[in-house]
């Protein structure tokens, strides 16, 4: 499948200063300041030693928290140490982005050296608030201090960064407008394995929706419903219970008043909407589980409860799982319940080990999802595990992302610079 975009095998690195744009964003660990899952660094090792490996200068830029996310705004001086020690190579790190020490540092680089320089996010317009309400174009973006400083200094630039390929920051799509750009092998996979899911997946394919993140579930749900590439989406968590309200089920008033004051009500006519034009696809919970000193299945009829509904229950867990195996394509994203409690685990273990024991091909995303296939150990037996959450939600709904619509102009300048 062709995704529009070059590659690390359309370019010769040898000797080149290449700015690596990563995302190794990951979980910390409050008390030590360590980080706590390395999963995403890991995923970045095959790019950064392809270009060491032809004694590229590397330059990498990365981001460790968010505004929104203000504790784990932090120095990526521990992720250049980890990093060190995965690629068993050194990883230099200086405690500046786009200043003159950063400057003369990318500028005394030997080659097949490794730079980490800090956390971009300590850039205003690198931050989500600012990018929500500035709105920079592309044109803009080129302009910025951290493009305008450091483009100069280097030859090419690489995004390994699909985790944040819906974000439109000047590290992300900046660099791709005034530099030859490709996508590195991880961000070329990940493209890839999403766009055969979303454009042309085998079939019967099902999509697996759980968890508390409704927004993104309705998003995708509305996309692939519409276009005809799924042939069920299984719901569970909040989303299978908004189904179940825009059904008229009453579920009883501790589970309504959570979804009332997460501000999920108007999801309720949306799904209403969903259920008239596509019931015949879309499949909700038939029981549930709540916890009573222990673990008490409730069907339907039982509803309303005067206890939280923190799981599905065995009759839809069964009736998911056979659906799992008979499809030849599963994505998933979400879990069906509280899976870190035992009581409330039940229909994500079960669930996710039939999708490892599945012969189709298999895709999961989003952190909760992927955590909970690592807490049950089938994170390996999954054909493909995305290292994306936004950008993987925002690909399979059909909108545009700002990171591969820079490298795809790229690569059609590329292209048009070699046809003369």
């Amino acid at each position: 499948m062709d995704i529009g975009i070059l590659t690390l095998d359309d370019f010769d690195f040898r000797g080149r200063t290449v700015i690596l744009r990563l995302d190794i964003n990951s979980p910390i660990d409050r008390q030590t300041g360590q980080i706590a899952d390395d999963n995403r660094l890991r995923k970045s090792l095959p790019t950064i030693r392809e270009l060491t490996d032809v004694d590229a200068r590397v330059v990498m830029l990365a981001h460790q928290g968010d505004t929104e996310d203000y504790h784990k705004l932090v120095s990526l001086s521990p992720h250049a140490e980890r990093l060190s020690e995965l690629l068993e190579h050194p990883v230099g790190f200086i405690d500046d982005i786009a200043g003159p020490a950063a400057i003369e540092c990318i500028k005394s680089l030997e080659p097949g050296e490794v730079l980490l320089l800090n956390n971009v996010r300590y850039l205003i317009e690198e931050v989500s608030t600012f990018v929500k309400f500035v709105k920079l174009t592309p044109e803009q973006l080129m302009k910025t201090r951290l493009v305008r400083n450091l483009a100069p200094l280097a030859d090419y630039y690489v995004s390994e960064a699909f985790a944040a390929a819906h974000r439109h920051t000047p590290s992300l799509v900046g660099f791709a407008e005034v530099l030859p750009a490709a996508g590195g092998r991880l961000f070329v996979e990940e493209l890839s394995v999403l766009s055969r899911v979303k454009e042309n997946p085998a079939r019967p394919c099902i999509y697996m929706l759980g968890g508390a993140r409704i927004a993104d579930a309705f998003s995708m749900m509305k996309q692939v419903l519409q276009k005809g590439t799924t042939d069920h989406v299984l719901t569970s968590g909040l989303t299978g219970e908004v189904m179940l309200l825009a059904k008229g089920y009453q579920l009883g008033e501790p589970t309504e008043t959570l979804i009332h004051s997460k501000g999920l009500s108007p999801y309720i006519v949306e799904a209403r909407e969903l259920l008239e034009r596509y019931e015949d696809r879309i499949l909700y919970p038939i029981d549930f589980a709540i916890v009573d000193s222990e673990r008490k299945e409730i069907t339907l009829e039982d509803l309303p409860v005067h206890t939280l509904l923190v799981d599905i229950g065995e009759k839809t867990i069964e009736r998911y799982i056979e659906l799992v195996r008979r499809a030849k394509t599963i994505f998933i994203n979400g879990p069906p319940g509280i899976y870190e409690e035992a009581h409330s685990a039940l229909g994500t273990e079960r669930l996710l080990t039939a999708v490892a024991e599945a012969p189709g091909y298999s895709v999961i995303g989003g952190g909760d999802s992927v955590a909970a296939a690592g807490r049950f150990k089938v994170r390996d037996q999954i054909s493909y595990v995305c290292t994306s959450g936004g950008g993987m939600v925002r690909f399979l709904s059909g909108q545009e992302l700002p990171v591969v619509e820079a490298l795809r102009r790229s690569a059609r300048r590329y292209h048009e610079a070699r046809a003369l």
